[in-house]
């Protein structure tokens, strides 16, 4: 295992179409930190961090991020125009880069995305996507479990089993190569959102969703809530129909 440097020095520096800067660093806390760090320094992208080892990730709601080695580490910097909820629907264009990309290098593989944030390959996790504000910057943290899949340790019922790339396609991609599918891949969808608006990109998310139409089970702090996924709003809430009549939540945990 590797230390991470106190001011962690980054191994190679590039740009990616659309201007985005790459920085692939040896290891890292996790690249939500070194994202913080950087804005706090004046950075606001658009600049992408890949580091090849993370000594203290962490997903949503501060959940613990596994990351066995050869997976994917990423967050990227930009600064938006518009408010929360412009900057909240950068998750499902990152949701449709990481199909594209996925799909790029596995042609094979049988993707579908399930809200609010995550990337399903053979109805198992294999991506994870978190959201952050950072003052005038946001912050887009990207996992993909490209060479082996965490420990399930103790799912609660209902939850997607995680897998990997590797596992389930026989398709080996290292990081860095596997930025270079994503990064352009945000940027092309990025800039749909900026000259099309979020109906299109509510359009092309909701073609691959998984179960929609079906029942599923959203849990929030108040409480878990059973309906028919219906799709999401022109905020990109989830719409469910349950027996009392329809809800939106703006925020849950789904299970399946």
């Amino acid at each position: 295992m590797l230390s991470p440097p106190r001011r962690p020095r980054p191994l190679s520096t590039e740009a990616p179409a659309r201007a985005a800067e790459r920085r692939v660093y040896r290891s890292l806390t996790s690249t939500m930190d070194e994202a913080a760090r950087l804005v706090r320094e004046g950075e606001r992208g658009p600049l992408w961090l890949l580091a090849l080892e993370q000594t203290s990730a962490r997903g949503r709601q501060g959940r613990p991020w596994a990351m066995p080695p050869g997976n994917f580490a990423a967050t990227l910097i930009d600064a938006p125009e518009g408010g929360p909820m412009e900057k909240a629907q950068r998750s499902f264009v990152a949701s449709l880069a990481l199909r594209d990309a996925l799909a790029e290098v596995a042609p094979q593989a049988h993707l579908s995305l399930k809200w609010p944030n995550d990337v399903l390959l053979s109805e198992g996790k294999v991506a994870g996507i978190l959201l952050e504000n950072f003052g005038p910057a946001l912050a887009i943290g990207i996992g993909v479990n490209l060479a082996a899949a965490p420990g399930q340790g103790d799912l609660p019922e209902g939850a997607v089993r995680p897998v990997s790339l590797l596992q389930e396609t026989g398709v080996a991609v290292s990081p860095e190569a596997f930025l270079d599918r994503l990064a352009p891949a945000y940027a092309r969808w990025d800039a749909r959102l900026v000259a099309e608006g979020f109906p299109s990109i509510r359009d092309a998310w909701l073609a691959a969703a998984a179960r929609l139409g079906q029942e599923i089970r959203a849990r929030t702090p108040k409480g878990e809530t059973r309906g028919r996924f219906d799709g999401i709003d022109a905020r990109g809430s989830l719409m469910l129909t349950t027996p009392a009549g329809p809800v939106t939540l703006p925020a849950a945990d789904v299970y399946f």
